[in-house]
């Protein structure tokens, strides 16, 4: 058989995913297994929205669209970033993709050449370094901790940056830690981005609508409409609006670049799913309340997940101010011995051990940047996450 191109060296299937698919598995087998690895809301896509979908189906609108995203769309996309971000785009400024992922990886091949380096604020989603790698770059990670609330500090960004420094890849709510950057703590980092004109700030937004206890989020062209020259912003539709299986991102930016981003998608993805395009004009135009009725159970499953942890010995849970997910420190843990016999090395081994011996599924801090730490999310009705702390109580009274 004929080689592989070298490049295939740098792909990594999914670890969430990975998790997920082993746990369907082995539901499927039979076991009750308590998802805690997911990462999309368990509500439906709302009705609205829905319809918005069917009566485009209905109306024949099945065609291909304009291969950077229907026009409709870009302009209620417009609008939903000068109403809800105060950012003034333009159409021409904005482009629909095939979910955030491809997007992101689009915004990186735009603008990363071989041997550039990309900073990765650590703990942080584990496609970024992937998509950097893929594109030629060097990921450069900078760790934070929970004593600075896993965010990135203008300290640290100014000791990561180099000549070499392409791009700055930066996450609010962020994925796992669920921390919140203030308007502050962004205009601290812009004050540092500033004096380096050719560096791209690169955000991902998608958890936007998901923040708690009032603490709105504020993206970083809002807080620093100065730097907008260099800030491409991600975002889409499946987290605050729970369109997961819709499949479908924006991003704006620069005109110049978002049309090479838009070139991009059209030689991988084609065109965007009409139907979904249709239901998404909808999302941003049409009745919100589903967002700050998802926002509230989202926040009274983190109160109860964290005052299940508390009680669990050799557990502490890091709070989060968005997202869906808790990332749970389980150093507490290492050393320990299982009942089934298990040494628990690292989050790793403590992610195996409660999947086998607990049927609970995690995903190991390790694959985020953060270990030792497990994640944990809280896209689960209530009485699922019950059963879960209730498992994990009882794996650990049984540790030796």
């Amino acid at each position: 058989m004929p080689s592989i191109a070298n490049r295939v060296n740098e792909i990594r299937p999914s670890p969430t995913i990975a998790m997920n698919v082993r746990a369907a598995e082995l539901t499927r087998a039979g076991r009750d297994i308590v998802p805690f690895s997911l990462g999309e809301p368990d509500f439906h896509t709302a009705e609205n929205i829905k319809a918005a979908g069917i009566a485009a189906i209905n109306g024949n609108f099945t065609k291909y669209t304009a291969a950077d995203g229907f026009g409709p769309l870009k302009k209620a996309v417009a609008n939903k970033l000068l109403r809800e971000n105060h950012a003034q785009y333009e159409p021409g400024q904005i482009v629909i993709g095939s979910g955030a992922k491809v997007i992101l990886l689009a915004a990186i091949m735009c603008t990363v050449n071989p041997g550039d380096e990309v900073i990765i604020p650590a703990p942080y989603w584990v496609t970024y370094p992937d998509h950097v790698q893929i594109a030629g770059g060097t990921p450069v990670f900078v760790a934070s901790d929970a004593a600075s609330g896993f965010k990135l500090t203008p300290e640290k960004l100014a000791a990561a940056l180099t000549r070499r420094t392409r791009a700055l890849i930066f996450n609010s709510p962020t994925n796992p830690s669920g921390a919140i950057y203030t308007r502050e703590e962004i205009q601290a980092l812009g004050a540092v981005l500033k004096d380096y004109p050719d560096v791209w700030i690169i955000t991902d937004e998608l958890y936007e609508h998901l923040y708690y206890d009032e603490q709105r989020t504020v993206t970083f062209v809002e807080a620093m409409p100065k730097l907008a020259g260099q800030i491409i912003t991600i975002n889409g539709f499946s987290k605050g609006y729970a369109m997961t299986g819709w499949r479908l991102g924006f991003a704006a930016g620069p005109q110049q670049v978002m049309k090479s981003i838009g070139d991009l998608l059209s030689t991988i993805t084609g065109s965007p799913n009409s139907v979904a395009q249709a239901a998404a004009i909808e999302a941003l135009e049409g009745d919100q309340s589903h967002i700050e009725r998802n926002r509230k159970t989202f926040q009274e499953r983190r109160d109860f997940a964290l005052q299940r942890l508390a009680q669990i010995p050799g557990l502490k849970a890091i709070k989060p101010a968005g997202t869906f997910y808790v990332l749970v420190d389980c150093a507490g843990w290492i050393g320990r011995v299982t009942r089934g016999g298990r040494v628990l090395t690292s989050d790793v081994a403590v992610v195996e051990a409660l999947l086998e011996e607990a049927d609970v599924a995690t995903v190991p801090g390790e694959v985020f940047g953060a270990g030792p730490f497990i994640r944990m999310s809280i896209a689960l009705g209530h009485e699922t996450i019950g059963k879960g702390m209730d498992r994990i109580a009882d794996f650990a009274e049984r540790l030796k």
